[in-house]
């Protein structure tokens, strides 16, 4: 489900059923690095988008999480934990963060949902058919990623 009223509408009625939440990390930059950060925010919006899709009713997506690359990384972390804190007060069970920017695979065991980090394809010569082909390739891979997770998790929970 997407971060609009109508689908929190649904979100509302079957909050049982529904324990999971990914939030986008997108980094912006307006130094030399600009056009990469850009690049991979594109990357990790369109790649969001069609996983919702494939997981509407089991999953809320949040809009992203936007952050200044010129933020010391542990503001970033400190911040993103903020988020975490929240989300699993809210009792999201599962809580996946996706990204491109790779620095945030030194924090990864500090965060205590799971970081899922794609290295940003570049799309922007692509015309929009083989863009939806590659994203879609990608999306393949994370549903497995999130079943295994989700399986993972429950069998955790039903052998304690």
């Amino acid at each position: 489900m997407r971060w609009v009223s109508q689908e929190i509408d649904m979100y509302l009625k079957s909050k049982e059923y529904i324990d999971t939440i990914v939030l986008p990390l997108l980094p912006v930059s307006f130094g030399s690095d600009i056009k990469q950060t850009a690049s991979m925010s594109e990357f990790i919006i369109m790649l969001s988008n069609q996983l919702e899709r494939q997981f509407k009713g089991r999953l809320i997506m949040l809009p992203g999480y936007a952050y200044l690359k010129s933020l010391t990384e542990d503001k970033q972390v400190s911040d993103l934990k903020e988020w975490e804190k929240e989300l699993i007060s809210k009792e999201f069970k599962h809580v996946f963060y996706l990204t491109s920017d790779s620095s945030w695979k030194t924090y990864e065991n500090d965060l205590t949902g799971t970081l899922i980090w794609l290295p940003s394809l570049p799309l922007e010569h692509l015309d929009e058919q083989s863009k939806a082909s590659i994203i879609g390739d990608q999306v393949k891979q994370l549903l497995s990623l999130f079943t295994q997770k989700w399986k993972t998790d429950e069998a955790n929970t039903s052998g304690q």
